[in-house]
């Protein structure tokens, strides 16, 4: 055909779209400081806003919905289980086994999405979080599997930059 080109687009030229296997997790506090942790999974990145339907008088054909407050989800980090205590568990243990006797220290988290080359593709901010449940995988001798621990999170707010 005249006119028309068959020529391919150059793959440097195509949007890179980020991969989900490459992140880095990051903590910091005012009056402890976690040392890096490694994770498998990092799941829970998410906000929503609660609505409200008011349904208003003699109008049957029509509902308000209403936006009330904004909410986060609750962030899941999964890793193997660690042959020693860490700063990460020793954080999760005095929240989690101090029968709230202790006061609750929040710590700011870090997620960053990294590229090829390492390089920070987005960052999520974790604001205020702190641990409210701990959880290892089944011990299951019928399975060769590693044992994960599932730490969870709540948090005030997060922030996609």
């Amino acid at each position: 055909m005249k006119g028309s080109s068959s020529k391919m687009p150059n793959p440097e030229d195509l949007w890179d779209i980020p991969t989900a296997f490459r992140f880095e997790v990051t903590f910091s506090g005012k009056s402890r400081s976690v040392s890096a942790a490694a994770f498998q999974e990092v799941s829970g990145l998410d906000s929503s806003i609660d609505v409200e339907t008011v349904l208003e008088g003699g109008v049957n054909d029509f509902q308000h919905r209403l936006p009330t407050s904004v909410k986060q989800g609750t962030l899941k980090l999964k890793r193997g289980l660690e042959p020693a205590r860490d700063d990460l568990m020793e954080w999760c243990k005095d929240t989690i086994e101090g029968g709230l006797v202790k006061k609750i220290e929040p710590m700011d988290l870090i997620i960053k999405l990294l590229d090829r080359e390492g390089d920070t593709q987005r960052e999520f901010n974790v604001q205020n979080a702190w641990p409210i449940k701990w959880d290892v995988t089944t011990f299951d001798a019928m399975k060769n599997e590693l044992v994960i621990e599932t730490i969870e999170l709540a948090c005030n707010q997060i922030i996609r930059t």
